[in-house]
């Protein structure tokens, strides 16, 4: 589900549902920045199911911490102190009419990153509010495979989305949302990989690195 956008840029973080069940932290019981639980951004239909639902609270940006025992998101523990974590998400205009569209809407100030098993314990504790590290079956059981990232000061949820897609087409002619010519300016190309659909990890490459930092850092 794209989450809520409001016609003035600002947004709500809706995390995907947890499929464990384990984490307290329910849509109904979580309240967003403008004070309604996330609950109400569902369809009127599931709105009463979601409120019970429980949520996968990640990336969390109270603490910034950031977790994935996935092989795609393997490389993020080569990211080190000082680089920037961005993150998008699928929005769409709530009470409104703006199109669905991929944002950024938040970053993190890398402090450290590793996999869980390499990093010390008070790494580990620090990254205490992360969903794979609050629920201790669920650490234990990923612990070898585990990316952690802690952000550090400097890093924000953003107060207002920023859109970085385009409407594209797959090989077989179907809709796709790609990086926007503008984005490719501030972004680079990711060598020809612009579809950011299912949650990539794109690198900047080096010769953008410095401009999307500051691009970054500058959003409000």
């Amino acid at each position: 589900m794209d989450g809520p956008l409001f016609v003035d840029g600002t947004f709500e973080f809706v995390p995907i549902p947890d499929s464990t069940g384990l984490d307290d932290r329910t849509y109904g019981s979580h309240m967003g920045r403008g004070g309604r639980p996330l609950s109400d951004f569902f369809p009127a239909p599931r709105q009463s199911v979601m409120h019970s639902q429980s949520m996968h609270m990640d990336p969390e940006f109270v603490s910034f911490t950031y977790g994935d025992p996935t092989s795609p998101k393997a490389g993020l523990r080569r990211l080190v102190e000082g680089d920037l974590l961005v993150f998008y998400a699928g929005l769409r205009g709530f009470g409104c009419d703006l199109p669905s569209g991929l944002y950024l809407i938040g970053y993190f100030e890398v402090a450290f990153a590793g996999l869980a098993r390499d990093l010390t314990e008070e790494q580990v504790h620090m990254c205490g509010h992360n969903f794979h590290v609050r629920h201790q079956s669920v650490f234990l059981r990923q612990r070898d495979r585990l990316v952690l990232v802690k952000g550090g000061s400097g890093s924000r949820l953003l107060t207002k989305a920023v859109k970085i897609s385009a409407l594209g087409q797959d090989r077989a002619g179907k809709p796709l949302k790609v990086l926007s010519a503008e984005m490719q300016q501030v972004f680079g190309g990711f060598d020809g990989k612009l579809s950011f659909q299912r949650s990539p990890t794109r690198w900047v490459a080096k010769g953008h690195t410095s401009g999307a930092a500051d691009f970054v850092r500058g959003l409000a």
